[in-house]
C-alpha cells in the first residue's frame, strides 16, 4: 500500500484505512480496467471527504479514467448490479454494486462559449489534465487504483489544512470554463465552513454576470445543496457579497432595507437569516424532529420578502408592512418557479409565507375553538412546519417578550393537540359528503351541492363535529331558507 498522506493516522478509521477498504471493494473493477489497458482513480469530493474524516463517504464514490464513456459502460457491465447513463455525452456512467454507488467519468475539461447554457466537453487523456480542470484544489486530489498512489498536483492538502477554497488554475479561467463553479464556492462554504481565497472572491465579484448563461436547473441544484448545508448563512452571505445573489435570489439582497433613523424596524436581511438559523435548530429540537428540511429553510429565509414592496412610512414616524405576507407569498411563487422548483414545494413554501403572521392574532389565547380549527385547516399538511417557522420568527432581544411569545405558542399547540384528540383536525370535512347532500336535498350534481358543502364545512369549523342527524337538520333548515 502506498504511504498514507502526511498528517493522517493509521487507525481503523484513518484516511489510509478507508482508502485501503475502498481499493479492496473496487478490486475486481480495477482489474477489469487494467486488463483493458485503462487507468482508474478515485477523485474529487470523496478524496477530500476521506481526508477530512467526514462520515459515509466510502459508499458514494467518484472515479475518473482515460476510457471513453462507451468503453466504461462495457467494462462496468457484468461487475455492477446496475448501470445507468448519468450523462454519456459528458462522459459519466453511473453504477451500483451492493451498497457502493459509483460515478465514473472520462478524463475531461469543460467550458462554455460566450452564449451557451451548456458546457462543451472535451475528453482528455491524462489524470493531470483532468485535475487541472477541477473546480477547487481540495477537489483536485486523486488516488490511483489499485496502487493507492496519492496525486496532489495543486497542493489540495495544504488548502484542506487551511480550510480555504482556491482554484487549480487562475480563477478567471476556471469560472470562464464553468460559471457555476462560483455557486459551488458558496455551496462549499455552507457545507464545509471553508473560507474563499481573496483572489477567488475578487474573480467572483468581477464575473458574477457570467452566471446568466447557466441554466436555472443547475443554479437551483446548487442553491438547494447550499441551503441544506451545515452553515447556509455563510454560503448565502457569499452570494450576497459577491453579487451572485442578483442572479439567483435577487430578493435576498433586496431585504437590506435602509434602517430609519429612529430604528423602528429591524434589519430585515439579518432578521431573515436569523429566522432561518433558528428554524434549522428546531428541525432537531422541536418534535416531530426531522433532518435538513428544504421547505422549512426556504420558508424561513423568504418569509419576509414582501416587506420591501409593502414598506410605508407612517405619519407618526413609524414604519408599516401591511399585507407583506400576501405579497411575499406571490413573490415566493414567482421566484421558485423561475428556479424550476417542483410545484409541490412551491405551494408549500408559498403557503407558509402567507400564514407566518397568523399566530400573532392569538394574543394570550383569545382564539375560539373555531379559530384554532381554521388555523389547522388553512395550514393543512404544513402545520408542523408552520409551528417551527412561527417559533423561529421570534428574534426579539427582549427576553420577557420572547418568553411570552413562546408560552403563547405552547398554549396554541396544546389546544390543537386537545382538539385533535376530540376531532379529526388533520382532515376537517363536513359531517355529510356530497352524495348524502344530494340525497337529502333531492338535487343533481351542480353549484348548489358545492354551496351546501361549503355551508356544512363552515358549520363544522365553527361548532366542531355535529353528527349526521344534527348536520342533516341544519342542512334542511339552510335549504328551506334558500327556497323561501
Amino acid at each position: 500500500m502506498a504511504e498514507a498522506p502526511s498528517g493522517t493516522s493509521a487507525g481503523a478509521h484513518s484516511p489510509a484505512a478507508i482508502l485501503l477498504g475502498v481499493a479492496d471493494s473496487l478490486g475486481p473493477l480495477t482489474a477489469r480496467f487494467a486488463e483493458a489497458g485503462h487507468e482508474l482513480a478515485l477523485v474529487g469530493g470523496p478524496v477530500r471527504d476521506i481526508m477530512l474524516g467526514r462520515p459515509g463517504v466510502s459508499h458514494d464514490l467518484d472515479l475518473t479514467t482515460d476510457a471513453r464513456p462507451e468503453r466504461i459502460e462495457q467494462l462496468v457491465r457484468g461487475w455492477a448490479d446496475h448501470v445507468w447513463d448519468v450523462g454519456m455525452r459528458f462522459g459519466t456512467v453511473g453504477a451500483r454494486k451492493g451498497d457502493l454507488h459509483l460515478e465514473i467519468t472520462t478524463y475531461r475539461s469543460e467550458s462554455y462559449d460566450a452564449d451557451s447554457r451548456k458546457p462543451e466537453v472535451t475528453f482528455g487523456d491524462t489524470l493531470a489534465g483532468d485535475l487541472a480542470r477541477r473546480d477547487f484544489t481540495v477537489n483536485a486530489m486523486a488516488v490511483r487504483l489499485p496502487t493507492l498512489e496519492f496525486v496532489d498536483l495543486h497542493d489540495g492538502m495544504g488548502d484542506l489544512a487551511e480550510r480555504v477554497l482556491r482554484t487549480p488554475i487562475a480563477p478567471e479561467e476556471s469560472f470562464g470554463d464553468d460559471p457555476l463553479r462560483m455557486m459551488r464556492a458558496a455551496r462549499f462554504v455552507s457545507q464545509l465552513n471553508f473560507a474563499i481565497a481573496p483572489e477567488v472572491l475578487i474573480a467572483m465579484r468581477e464575473m458574477a454576470t457570467r452566471l446568466e448563461i447557466v441554466s436555472a436547473e443547475r443554479i437551483r441544484d446548487e442553491l438547494t445543496k447550499l441551503l441544506l448545508g451545515a452553515h447556509p448563512r455563510l454560503g448565502l452571505a457569499v452570494l450576497v457579497e459577491t453579487g451572485l445573489a442578483a442572479y439567483v435570489l435577487p430578493e435576498l439582497p433586496g431585504l437590506k432595507l435602509e434602517i430609519d433613523e429612529h430604528h423602528r424596524h429591524k434589519d430585515v436581511y439579518e432578521h431573515s437569516l436569523t429566522v432561518m438559523e433558528q428554524a434549522i435548530d428546531l428541525e432537531t429540537s422541536h418534535a416531530p424532529t426531522s433532518g435538513p428540511d428544504l421547505v422549512l429553510r426556504l420558508a424561513a429565509l423568504l418569509h419576509d420578502i414582501g416587506k420591501p414592496k409593502t414598506r410605508r412610512f407612517e405619519g407618526d414616524g413609524g414604519v408599516s408592512f401591511h399585507h407583506h405576507e400576501v405579497v411575499g407569498a406571490r413573490m415566493v411563487r414567482k421566484r421558485l418557479t423561475a428556479l424550476r422548483y417542483p410545484n409541490e414545494l412551491i405551494d408549500d413554501v408559498s403557503k407558509l409565507t402567507e400564514l407566518h403572521l397568523r399566530f400573532h392574532g392569538y394574543g394570550t389565547g383569545e382564539w375560539t375553538d373555531s379559530a384554532v380549527r381554521r388555523y389547522v385547516r388553512d395550514a393543512g399538511d404544513q402545520i408542523t412546519r408552520l409551528h417551527k417557522l412561527t417559533r423561529a420568527d421570534c428574534t426579539t432581544r427582549n427576553r420577557k417578550r420572547a418568553a411570552a411569545l413562546q408560552a403563547a405558542y405552547d398554549g396554541l399547540e396544546e389546544r390543537i393537540a386537545v382538539l385533535a384528540e376530540q376531532e379529526e383536525l388533520a382532515a376537517i370535512r363536513p359531517d355529510l359528503d356530497g352524495n348524502r347532500i344530494m340525497e337529502i336535498l333531492g338535487v343533481r350534481p351542480g353549484r348548489e351541492v358545492g354551496e351546501a358543502y361549503t355551508y356544512l364545512l363552515e358549520l363544522r369549523l365553527d361548532q366542531g363535529p355535529l353528527g349526521e342527524d344534527e348536520a342533516e337538520r341544519a342542512l334542511r333548515a339552510w335549504w328551506a331558507a334558500r327556497q323561501a
